[in-house]
């Protein structure tokens, strides 16, 4: 069977009828960090073969996604107690940006799943666990359907969930879904009858769910986080989260969801450097008032190297730090100190991955040479990918909440930007 059979389909624009997801199968049980971490080493280099011709022509990874959800990497926080590995979020972290300097737009797609099990070890009921959990390891992917944008303000949501006669529907349009095309599960996040923010999960094979592929950015092009219709689609009343609850409850659901778009930047950085590397050995030449026979003795890109190299291991090493200070977090019932304490740490993280994605994706053109820009190599995606990225959440509102936390005592407000 091949990765595009027995599915449904979606809209496409442009005029397309897009693949949608094989039905779940059980995935490998990863045991052990060390496993979760080779095996996305190798997933990453099968998955760089193609990344720049799946960015070029927006080829969605539908095989590359199936080959992932099989690996069992998108289980690995599942906690032990429930069949899964329950790795350190320092070991999440550097899975994310393994993949994603393989292919940061294929290694984003996971990214909302992980998000949701944190929030699900935030506020979910023990039975909610069993069954979410479980379900992840039966093969179920998690997607998601972000913000409205017919309101000026990602806060206000006009998506409802209402309690009907024929049991709770869910309504509304959403947009920014990344990984939504591939998912089993659609959540989002609506007011119930009450007012109260929910997030509610849709099926993907339900009817009254369009998944439509009209995400056109110029960079990770290929994470197809577009948009979701829901008109009166079916939600399991088991599958309802109380994020009503989030903002009143110490917990780690924001701090790991900032974790994972830092570890994203941090792959786009390494990938960017490592390209620079290989085309300046290979490619570049030395100017001509060097006297130099190769651009590697350029004493001026020496230096630069020197620079970008410590830059990225400092992001690097502050991405590891504020994973290690999330497990210290959870390893303790989470406080609010706590959890601001993990907040900040990524923070600081997410300064340094974003910084660095933007100088190494921008400097490969400087140090590589003009050659360097021609299309056959595909190397502008790391720049259009690190602009498009690092966009998420912007990197001021960081130094903001570092700077107000370290001088006012100010925690920083509990959602999933924090």
């Amino acid at each position: 069977m091949t990765a595009s059979s027995n599915r449904s389909t979606v809209i496409d624009p442009a005029g397309k009828t897009p693949a949608r997801p094989l039905p779940p199968s059980p995935v490998h049980r990863i045991a052990r960090d060390i496993d979760a971490l080779a095996i996305a080493e190798t997933l990453a280099r099968t998955f760089r073969d193609g990344a720049a011709n799946r960015d070029r022509h927006r080829l969605l990874p539908w095989d590359e996604v199936e080959a992932y959800t099989a690996s069992g990497l998108g289980a690995i926080t599942v906690p032990k107690a429930y069949g899964g590995a329950g790795v350190s979020y320092e070991t999440m972290a550097k899975v994310f940006e393994i993949l994603c300097a393989a292919d940061p737009a294929l290694g984003q797609i996971p990214q909302n799943q992980f998000g949701v099990l944190a929030l699900v070890e935030d506020i979910g009921t023990a039975e909610q666990k069993e069954r979410i959990y479980g379900d992840v390891l039966a093969g179920y992917r998690i997607g998601n359907a972000g913000p409205e944008r017919s309101t000026k303000a990602v806060n206000i949501a006009t998506t409802r969930l209402t309690q009907t006669p024929q049991g709770l529907r869910l309504s509304g349009r959403r947009f920014y879904s990344t990984g939504a095309i591939f998912a089993h599960y659609i959540p989002t996040r609506a007011l119930d009858d009450e007012g109260r923010a929910v997030q509610a999960w849709a099926r993907y094979d339900s009817p009254c769910l369009t998944v439509i592929d009209d995400w056109n950015s110029f960079g990770q092009r290929t994470t197809a986080s577009g948009s979701v219709e829901f008109a009166d689609a079916p939600v399991d009343p088991l599958l309802v989260l109380p994020v009503h609850a989030f903002a009143d409850r110490a917990g780690l659901a924001g701090p790991i969801s900032q974790l994972i778009q830092a570890a994203i930047d941090a792959g786009i950085a390494r990938a960017a450097f490592d390209d620079m590397l290989a085309f300046v050995r290979d490619h570049a030449r030395p100017w001509t008032d060097s006297g130099l026979q190769s651009a590697t003795d350029d004493q001026t890109i020496l230096q630069e190297v020197g620079a970008l190299a410590t830059s990225l291991h400092a992001a690097q090493e502050l991405l590891y730090d504020a994973g290690r200070t999330i497990d210290a977090v959870a390893a303790e019932p989470v406080t609010a100190e706590s959890s601001a304490r993990a907040s900040v740490a990524v923070a600081e993280a997410k300064i340094l991955t974003t910084e660095i994605a933007l100088e190494a994706s921008e400097k490969l053109f400087d140090l590589a040479g003009s050659a360097a820009t021609r299309s056959r190599h595909g190397l502008d995606r790391h720049w259009r990918n690190a602009r498009v990225h690092t966009l998420h959440d912007p990197v001021r509102w960081k130094y903001h909440l570092i700077g107000n936390y370290e001088l006012n005592g100010v925690l920083p407000a509990r959602h999933q930007w924090n």
